[in-house]
């Protein structure tokens, strides 16, 4: 039985592999030193769009068709009808796909962290501030040992819906609908408070305003102040001095910034502009932000791993219940 759910999956397999040997030797000669070119900047992207698709593409293109392909054929059938129960059939299946796809994520998103690491510490430390953190969704999705998490739960998810479906293309296309709504929800709804995040009412000062939203550059509806290095910020507000959200900006600052016309465009002076708009502070307004520090990264890259490990454990349990009533 193992024979045969390695034969299933040994063309995928080494597949997946020889292009994780190619990505390695790709970054290995690549690796940036803190700041990086135009073309590593591609390869900083491609690398990271690779590690988000890399899960996704295990549960599609190796759980569901070792599952579906069998109950549509029905050759399920003749493998229980030979010693081989229901249970050790799923077992085998689990035992040898599982342990390849969380592998195979966990190797290329390790090679892609390490490859990275020059850059996101130089945006951690404000060196780089067109980088974005390594804490923020899209970046900490794509580093760390998270990944393996997801390419575990993307592969029994699979197995799951291809057991509830029975049909190879229909169970492909909602692993991949129902993976990519819980890769949105999860930093959406439940990372930012796994750990209660970090509040500050930060004093506004013509040093600290980092930038000013206008609407047509006429009537000022919000401002931000400086962040603190790597983190990720939930939220950069300005409130009244009892903690309402101000929006847009007060008249006291609605005559900073310059007027302009088609004809006249506005000269700006950015000192000017920053120290009036600190004269909210004179007037009881305070900056409120709300972050997770950039040292949280892998107690958060522990909890994700584990919370995603957990799910997997009850897709399991959830595909041995609905292996009972196959026919």
């Amino acid at each position: 039985m193992t024979w045969l759910a390695w034969r299933q999956l040994r063309v995928p397999v080494l597949s997946v592999y020889a292009f994780l040997a190619v990505a390695g030797v790709i970054l290995a000669v690549t690796r940036p030193d803190g700041t990086y070119s135009t073309h590593q900047e591609s390869l900083y992207t491609g690398a990271q769009v690779g590690v988000h698709l890399l899960p996704a593409l295990l549960g599609v293109f190796w759980a569901v068709p070792m599952i579906a392909r069998e109950l549509e054929t029905g050759t399920h059938n003749l493998v229980w009808n030979q010693s081989i129960t229901r249970t050790r059939w799923l077992t085998v299946k689990l035992g040898v796909g599982v342990p390849a796809a969380m592998v195979a994520a966990g190797l290329l998103s390790l090679a892609v962290t390490w490859w990275a690491d020059p850059v996101d510490s130089a945006a951690g430390a404000k060196v780089e501030d067109n980088i974005t953190p390594r804490l923020t969704p899209m970046v900490f999705a794509a580093r760390g040992i998270a990944p393996i998490g997801y390419a575990a739960f993307a592969f029994v998810l699979g197995i799951a819906v291809a057991i509830l479906l029975r049909r190879t293309v229909t169970a492909m296309a909602v692993t991949l609908v129902v993976y990519a709504a819980v890769q949105l929800a999860v930093p959406l709804a439940v990372r930012p408070h796994i750990l209660p995040p970090v509040e500050e009412a930060v004093t506004i000062t013509a040093r600290n305003i980092a930038g000013i939203q206008a609407d047509d550059g006429v009537v000022a509806q919000s401002l931000f102040v400086l962040e603190p290095a790597g983190a990720w910020v939930l939220a950069n507000q300005t409130v009244d001095a009892n903690g309402a959200v101000v929006r847009p900006l007060p008249d006291v600052v609605g005559d900073c910034l310059p007027p302009s016309s088609a004809e006249t465009p506005a000269v700006l002076d950015f000192e000017r502009i920053h120290t009036c708009f600190a004269r909210l502070s004179d007037h009881g307004y305070r900056q409120h932000l709300v972050y997770q520090p950039a040292s949280r990264f892998w107690p958060f890259q522990w909890l994700e791993l584990g919370m995603f490990l957990a799910l997997s454990a009850l897709l399991t349990w959830f595909c041995f219940r609905g292996l009972r009533h196959l026919s």
